[in-house]
């Protein structure tokens, strides 16, 4: 029984880490258009821009309101009122400091439209004049903290409709759309928001990353892919999720940026995730309108305040707003997964030791070192019971020969001799197990934090976040050639090779499998383990080398304390047979 328990275990283990080689990201196609192709793996699925093309991007003939805040730069078009001209000014395309900053949303008039809107609809049955996409606003003041930008427009039958545009120190936006009646008869209106994306973005590609339609929804966190969008929306007229109710938030994310617009949590809102097929390119919108109609009295005035976050998903940013605003769940638009119980507390930890050392790959490092005290206790009882299998090797080699032509006598004496010497030989997969929930949350954190990205450690790692860039399959740069383009896994860097090394010495600590084919199974494991950890983010294979080193070092000194030579062990007496 014990062996079946043994090779259930070894079959587990396998089955778990070869199941990591779903976390890598599915073959990319690299775009045509060389102006939207990201140049470095995980890099952000939207074109950055330089000042120059930010300027250029914006047409002559339409007239702007300048966005001047700490973080981010930009301009609001007048031409439909749409937010469509934001450049993160602390974020860069490429870990060069000369490289283009991000620029998150973009006019209708470029290759990839990415714009917030806002305005009004009337009753199907009224004869109410609303602005659209063709309205001119008259523009004033400027965007930026302490400075409100006003739009307003007269629609000439006695309605005057104004958004006026504020903005805090980081992301935060405040828009408020307000409309005057000084015609004689009330008015019916549904102030309206949406978040639109004109094209199909490239996505990363990773199983264990949500890029698309994101929202907190009654209570619950919805998200939904282009992919699904896009299919669900054929099947229901364009619309692939719909929500009633107040409260919440929507919007769209990319690996590291948000679009999401957090409505009054006390209106009642129908909210929409679309798919729009127009002039034969695939749109998106994410969108909400006041289910009820706001009437607009002679004389009178209504409004309709909307919170916009667009920005970085910073963790500490989005839980300040989740706070300060009251936006449910808002630290959901980070990508937490499954293990949320676990990523959460490993990135506020690592997060904490960062502040205190100033390096994310130190504070990888000491991380590694307390998770490995933490379980001390539990694998210092199995690393002593693989200790004792291993010394258990001559006597195990003895009944074997013994034994060779009797398989049910061979079983019958190894479950002796493990009960008399009190071993179990499951034990030894017992610390890989418990590193896998461990292994996988810290990848998640490496691989979704906006703070991690571009994070530099020592030497060439100049990102934690990407792989290696160095490749042994080139010689280390020394011939102009990248093997990666033939194949995703003729690249090998230097790090995975050491994580390679650590793990082979790690298992000669380690008692052989009873088995042949085991210990040849094993034996295989550290170079199927370098080729996979090659395409992992440099933080995870840096981890997971120190993480050996220093199980290495935690299994020779149990093996120094180990002693199998007490009164009354068949092992104190060489030549006693089981």
């Amino acid at each position: 029984m014990d062996q079946k328990r043994l090779f259930l275990a070894i079959a587990l283990s396998i089955a778990i880490l070869f199941g990591f080689q779903m976390l890598l990201p599915k073959p990319i196609q690299v775009p045509q258009d060389p102006a939207v192709a990201s140049t470095q793996a995980g890099a952000p699925t939207v074109r950055p821009a330089t000042p120059t093309e930010v300027a250029s991007a914006v047409p002559k003939t339409v007239p702007r309101l300048k966005i001047a805040a700490p973080r981010l730069t930009g301009s609001v078009s007048l031409l439909g009122a749409r937010i469509d001209d934001v450049v993160l000014t602390e974020y860069r395309e490429t870990i060069d400091p000369k490289s283009p900053n991000v620029r998150i949303l973009e006019p209708r008039s470029e290759a990839q439209p990415y714009y917030v809107q806002f305005g009004w609809s009337a009753p199907p049955d009224s004869k109410t004049i609303v602005p659209d996409n063709a309205t001119i606003w008259t523009g004033a003041g400027e965007i930026g903290p302490g400075k409100t930008g006003k739009l307003t427009w007269d629609n000439g039958a006695g309605l005057m409709f104004g958004i006026e545009i504020g903005l805090d120190v980081d992301f935060m936006f405040t828009i408020k759309q307000t409309v005057h009646n000084a015609a004689g008869a009330p008015a019916l209106l549904f102030p309206w928001a949406r978040i639109r994306r004109d094209y199909a973005p490239e996505v990363s590609g990773y199983y264990v990353l949500h890029e698309g339609m994101i929202g907190v929804l009654d209570g619950r966190l919805k998200e939904v892919t282009y992919a699904s969008a896009k299919s669900d929306g054929e099947k229901k007229g364009g619309i692939a999720l719909e929500s009633t109710g107040a409260g919440g938030w929507m919007g769209i994310t990319d690996k590291y940026w948000l679009i999401a617009l957090i409505p009054d949590q006390t209106a009642s809102l129908a909210t929409s995730f679309r798919h729009v097929k127009e002039a034969g390119s695939d749109r998106y919108q994410v969108d909400f309108a006041s289910k009820d109609p706001s009437v607009v009295a002679p004389g009178g005035d209504t409004s309709l305040t909307t919170k916009l976050f667009a920005g970085a998903k910073i963790v500490k940013l989005l839980a300040h707003y989740e706070q300060a605003e009251k936006i449910p769940n808002f630290d959901k638009a980070v990508d937490w997964g499954w293990f949320e119980l676990l990523t959460k507390p490993i990135f506020y930890a690592i997060d904490w030791l960062y502040s205190v050392l100033g390096n994310f790959g130190v504070a990888i490092l000491v991380f590694t070192a307390f998770v490995k005290a933490l379980f001390f206790p539990l694998a210092n009882k199995s690393y002593r019971s693989m200790s004792k299998m291993k010394l258990l090797g001559p006597k195990m080699t003895e009944l074997r020969e013994t034994f060779k032509d009797q398989p049910a006598e061979l079983q019958k004496g190894m479950m002796e001799l493990y009960k008399r010497e009190k071993v179990n030989p499951a034990s030894g997969c017992l610390p890989l197990l418990i590193q896998i929930p461990v292994f996988f949350s810290l990848y998640k954190v490496i691989f979704v934090t906006i703070e991690m990205r571009q994070a530099p450690f020592f030497g060439w790692i100049r990102d934690l976040s990407a792989v290696d860039p160095t490749n042994i399959f080139n010689l280390f740069g020394l011939i102009p050639y990248d093997p990666a383009v033939l194949s995703p896994y003729l690249h090998m860097g230097i790090w995975p090779l050491i994580m390679g090394i650590t793990m082979f010495l790690q298992q000669k600590l380690n008692p052989p499998p009873p088995d042949p084919m085991q210990a040849k199974l094993f034996q295989f494991m550290p170079i199927m383990f370098t080729f996979m950890m090659a395409g992992f983010p440099a933080g995870l294979v840096i981890y997971w080398s120190w993480n050996n080193t220093l199980t290495m070092a935690q299994q020779w000194y149990i093996m120094r304390q180990t002693s199998l030579s007490k009164p009354g062990s068949s092992l104190s007496k060489p030549g006693t047979k089981s």
